[in-house]
């Protein structure tokens, strides 16, 4: 028991860092972005290339990383999101469209098979009888840091207050004169990041291979709509309760399982609470 709880509690951490780049896409822009996880996907392969293919230090992999996401929220904004604005529909086919073109573009360029990426954190630590990698407890704590560090932002600066003015009313932000698609831009920035930062985690948590970015979508997918839009207090929430589902069914039921309760999770709530459980529209 003791395993299962610390387990969860750390693969919740890292769920949390997956899908807060995708809440504050959903709660700004009001879109699903489908190719979400492309930034994740695209993170980890630009630090495998720059890490362990030229053995540059980690510091500059997660640096480009980092870089290359900024820019695939930016140009993703500026060329897809923007030219197609008031069109959710026809964002979210684009977006899931995008992700099916990055994969084929990753394939061509390292191939399809799966590449294991070495720990950021190498290590493994003994906590209460139940063997934990480090890079599982890095990959928590970052996310916990990231979070704090976001929910800051959005609070306290002035941009971040300019997010949550047009979360909840663009027009009205735009009255005020808030411009919404510099806010917008600067979100789709900051999700890239966020995506590029969880894919390197996530990857060295499991493994790099071309269809990496479906089951972090899934799991972004499915904390934004249990929790609830634009709330990151119940990203966080949402989040460890997938976590524990997960590490609960692999556990004491069956492996296979992984994911089928976090759908059924989906379903229930869509079906008797359709605004999530914190009902939020807003940051």
């Amino acid at each position: 028991m003791i395993q299962v709880i610390i387990q969860g509690l750390l693969l919740s951490g890292l769920y949390s860092l997956i899908a807060i780049g995708f809440t504050l896409i959903f709660s700004v822009g009001r879109v699903l972005n489908l190719a979400y996880g492309a930034y994740l996907m695209l993170g980890a392969y630009v630090y495998f290339y720059m890490a362990q293919t030229l053995g540059l230090p980690m510091a500059v992999g997660m640096a480009a990383a980092i870089a290359v996401g900024a820019l695939a929220g930016s140009l993703k904004y500026g060329f897809i999101v923007k030219p197609l604005k008031g069109d959710h529909v026809a964002v979210e086919i684009s977006t899931l469209i995008l992700a099916v073109v990055v994969q084929a573009g990753i394939v061509l360029v390292f191939n399809d098979s799966s590449k294991v990426l070495q720990p950021i954190v190498p290590g493994v630590v003994w906590i209460g009888g139940a063997a934990v990698t480090y890079n599982v407890v890095a990959a928590t704590l970052a996310s916990w840091v990231i979070l704090g560090a976001l929910y800051l932002f959005v609070r306290r600066t002035h941009t971040g207050r300019a997010m949550q003015a047009v979360s909840m009313d663009i027009k009205g932000a735009a009255i005020s004169g808030i411009d919404p698609d510099r806010v917008n831009l600067i979100t789709w920035v900051i999700s890239g990041i966020l995506g590029a930062i969880a894919g390197v985690f996530f990857a060295s948590y499991t493994q790099l291979n071309p269809s990496m970015w479906v089951s972090p979508l899934i799991i972004a997918v499915a904390v934004v709509i249990v929790g609830g839009i634009g709330s990151i207090i119940g990203t966080l929430v949402v989040a460890h309760i997938i976590g524990f589902m997960e590490v609960i069914s692999t556990t004491f039921i069956a492996a296979e399982l992984r994911g089928v309760f976090t759908m059924l999770l989906i379903i229930v709530v869509l079906v008797m609470m359709p605004r999530g459980l914190f009902g939020r529209a807003e940051l």
